[in-house]
C-alpha cells in the first residue's frame, strides 16, 4: 500500500486521535457477525474514546436486532435506527451528525472496505492531512462491466464536473473534525458525499489498497441504483447536462432548418415530402422532450431544496444524543 499526496503536505503533526467510525448498514445480517468482531480490533488499539457508529438504514433482515445487541455489549458500539430507508449517503451523513471524533471513518459494511487499513489512514492523519481517501488500486470480486462503467464515470465526472472526485475512490475515507463540521452544514438533498467532499478542499492524501470481494451476502448497489447515484453526482456538482441541452436543440435546428428548405425548393416530392417531414417532427419533437426532461430533473432538485424536509428520520438511538444543529 503507498500513500499519495493530492495536495501540498502538511507542515505539523497531530496527537493520537479519539476515532469515529461510521458504517452504514442495509440488509448486512450475513456480514455484521464477522464486521463486529473486525471493528472489536480494531477500536482495542485505537485511543479511549473512540467509537463505531452503526447506522440502520431501514434494513428489512434481522440488521438492527445484532446492532442492539453489540451496543449493550460493548459502549464503543453505537447505534441508529431509520424509520425507513433513507439510501446510503444519508445513512453517511446521520452517521458524521453524531459522530464526537477527531477523526472520522466513513466505510462500508460488507468488509470490502477493509478496518485494518484504518491505522494507515489514522498515521497519516496524525502527520497533518485533513482527508485520507482510500483509493482502489484492484477490485476482487468484481464484474468487468462494473469495473468498466466505474471507469467510465470517474472519466466523465473529471470532464463535466466542477470539482470532480478522486478517481477509484468510494466513501471509504478518514475526515478531520473540521472537514466534518463543514461537510454537516451542507444539507442539499441529493448527495454524493465523495463530491461534495472534493469540493471542500482542504489537505488530501490518499493511500491505496485491493479492495476485496465481499464477505457475505450480496450486493446492495445493483446497475439501477448505481446509474443513479452517478446521475445525482453528475448533476448536483455541473450543468453540464443543460448545456448538453441546448447543444441537441441547435442539433436538431441545424437538420430540420436545410430539410426544410429543401422540401420548399421542391426538391421532395409525394411519399418522400411526407416521410421527410414526419422525419423532421419527430426529430424536434424527441429534442424537445429530451431537453424538457433534463430542464425538469433540476427543477425537481430545486422543489426537493425548497420543501426543505429532513434528510433521514431517525427512530431509535443507542448511545447517542441528538446533534445540535
Amino acid at each position: 500500500m503507498t500513500a499519495v499526496a493530492i495536495a501540498p503536505g502538511p507542515e505539523d503533526g497531530r496527537d493520537e486521535p479519539r476515532v469515529s467510525l461510521v458504517v452504514p448498514i442495509y440488509n448486512e445480517q450475513e456480514v455484521l457477525p464477522l464486521l463486529l468482531e473486525r471493528l472489536r480490533g480494531l477500536l482495542d488499539g485505537c485511543a479511549a474514546g473512540s467509537e463505531a457508529i452503526l447506522v440502520n438504514d431501514g434494513s428489512g433482515d434481522g440488521s438492527w436486532p445484532l446492532i442492539v445487541a453489540a451496543a449493550r455489549a460493548d459502549p464503543r458500539f453505537r447505534g441508529l435506527d431509520f424509520s425507513r430507508n433513507f439510501g446510503h449517503p444519508a445513512a453517511i451523513t446521520a452517521g458524521l451528525d453524531h459522530a464526537s471524533g477527531d477523526a472520522i471513518v466513513v466505510m462500508d459494511a460488507d468488509l470490502q472496505d477493509p478496518p485494518e487499513l484504518v491505522p494507515k489512514l489514522v498515521a497519516l492523519y496524525r502527520e497533518g492531512w485533513d482527508v485520507v481517501h482510500a483509493r482502489r488500486s484492484a477490485r476482487q470480486g468484481e464484474t468487468a462491466f462494473k469495473k468498466l462503467t466505474a471507469t467510465a464515470y470517474y472519466k466523465v465526472m473529471a470532464v463535466l464536473a466542477d470539482r470532480p472526485p478522486t478517481p477509484e475512490v468510494g466513501e471509504f475515507r478518514l475526515m478531520a473534525r473540521p472537514v466534518v463540521e463543514a461537510l454537516c452544514g451542507m444539507r442539499e438533498r441529493h448527495r454524493l458525499v465523495r463530491g461534495l467532499v472534493s469540493w471542500l478542499g482542504f489537505r488530501q492524501a490518499t493511500v491505496d489498497f485491493e479492495r476485496p470481494g465481499r464477505a457475505a451476502g450480496s450486493t446492495k448497489f445493483p446497475f439501477w441504483r448505481m446509474f443513479r447515484l452517478s446521475w445525482d453526482g453528475l448533476t448536483a456538482f455541473s450543468v453540464a447536462p443543460l448545456r448538453l441541452a441546448l447543444v441537441l436543440g441547435l442539433l436538431a435546428l441545424a437538420v430540420a432548418i436545410p430539410a426544410a428548405g429543401l422540401l420548399l425548393l421542391g426538391l421532395g416530392a409525394g411519399a418522400g415530402a411526407a416521410t421527410a417531414l414526419l422525419c423532421g417532427q419527430l426529430l424536434l419533437a424527441g429534442t424537445t422532450l429530451v431537453c424538457l426532461g433534463l430542464l425538469g430533473d433540476y427543477v425537481g432538485r430545486i422543489y426537493d431544496e425548497v420543501r426543505g424536509r429532513p434528510l433521514y428520520v431517525v427512530r431509535q438511538r443507542l448511545g447517542l444524543e441528538p446533534p445540535r444543529r
